[in-house]
């Protein structure tokens, strides 16, 4: 017991130490209890926070604020639009297509499947492809019926797609616009001694900041070029699966592998094992080597480097949490937990000192 009070009083004896881990703690339970009716606020904050970077590049330049504002508010709905009227309707007929078809696949695969024991009897046997099979009609099952609960529940998808529609732009556009205000009323509750808060603050911001832009931006570059390659391959359902290949970015070294699934499978299934197959595959891995080696050191080269055991288990655990946005997030929260243990020693070295 001697120990752990000792520890206590040598961590936190320090009122500004103590403040940040009432804010963390506060923000983190705010966030787990209120997140899902929070979600549109949420994501109206991605966005802004996407956007500042443009706004304050105008700024910069001699524009007013709120000029600089409505520009790029003007922008981001004409891109708003053009996914929900150009890419949306392409994305869903897609969808509809590949599970109309799916059973045909899930056949073909079977029939694949059996001839395998016949060519490779020494290293296959038939009770294994048996009990292969039989596994997945079980998953072909559960998919079916996930896809009719889905379509059950598709009313009540719309209604909250419409809702996000309408308020997540009107969120931006007054984030963006009373930023300021918003701030300052926010940061008038908070202790005047929050010197480690700041600190802690200066750091994570900057690394968010570069974190979710560059991720942007890398998703519709990586999903751009994706493409642009299927389309000139021929390959089917060319704009959900660069859609997905974009979208496995946001994972890091999981997303890509995952991805490489469907995209291989589609690809099998309309080629075989040709030589358009395996141009394809090989047009896929060089964008994969590309965005690992090339567009990701240049989007994020300001991004604390984190070892990839931190960030795999920043995955892990912040999606486990939080979802899609622990997901999305994981770095950046990753970033926030080293940017404390970094700044915490400094705050008792000071005050010692």
């Amino acid at each position: 017991m001697d120990t752990i009070r000792n520890w206590f009083l040598r961590h936190l004896n320090n009122p500004q130490v103590v403040g940040l881990a009432i804010l963390l703690i506060a923000g983190f339970a705010l966030i787990m209890t209120l997140g899902d009716m929070l979600a549109p606020v949420l994501a109206s904050l991605v966005i802004a926070y996407l956007l500042e970077g443009l706004v304050r590049l105008l700024e910069q330049r001699g524009v007013r604020r709120i000029l600089a504002v409505t520009l790029v508010f003007t922008v981001f709905l004409a891109v708003l639009m053009f996914m929900l009227l150009g890419i949306l309707p392409r994305l869903s007929n897609q969808i509809t297509q590949l599970i109309q078809q799916f059973p045909d696949m899930v056949a073909r695969g079977h029939e694949k499947l059996l001839l395998l024991p016949q060519k490779y009897p020494n290293f296959i046997a038939e009770e294994q492809i048996t009990q292969m099979i039989a596994a997945i009609r079980t998953e072909v099952g559960s998919f079916g019926q996930r896809v009719l609960s889905l379509s059950v529940a598709s009313l009540v998808g719309l209604i909250t797609f419409m809702v996000y529609v309408i308020l997540v732009p009107m969120l931006v556009f007054f984030f963006l616009k009373d930023k300021s205000s918003i701030v300052g009323w926010f940061t008038s509750y908070l202790p005047r001694e929050r010197a480690l808060s700041a600190m802690v603050w200066a750091d994570v911001d900057r690394q968010i900041g570069n974190y979710v832009r560059g991720k942007v931006w890398e998703i519709f570059i990586v999903g751009g070029v994706t493409y642009i390659m299927f389309v000139l391959m021929g390959l089917q359902y060319a704009v959900l699966l660069a859609t997905l290949v974009g979208l496995s970015v946001i994972i890091p070294y999981i997303g890509a592998l995952v991805v490489t699934i469907p995209v291989g499978l589609i690809a099998y299934f309309q080629w075989g094992w040709t030589g358009d197959f395996a141009w394809l595959m090989v047009g896929y891995l060089i964008i994969q080597a590309l965005d690992g080696n090339v567009l990701v050191p240049l989007l994020f080269s300001e991004v604390v480097n984190l070892h990839p055991i931190a960030i795999i288990v920043s995955v892990l655990l912040f999606g486990g949490i939080w979802g899609f946005w622990g997901v999305f997030f994981a770095i950046p929260l990753a970033t926030l937990v080293q940017a404390v243990l970094k700044a915490w020693p400094k705050a008792l070295e000071a005050e010692a000192g």
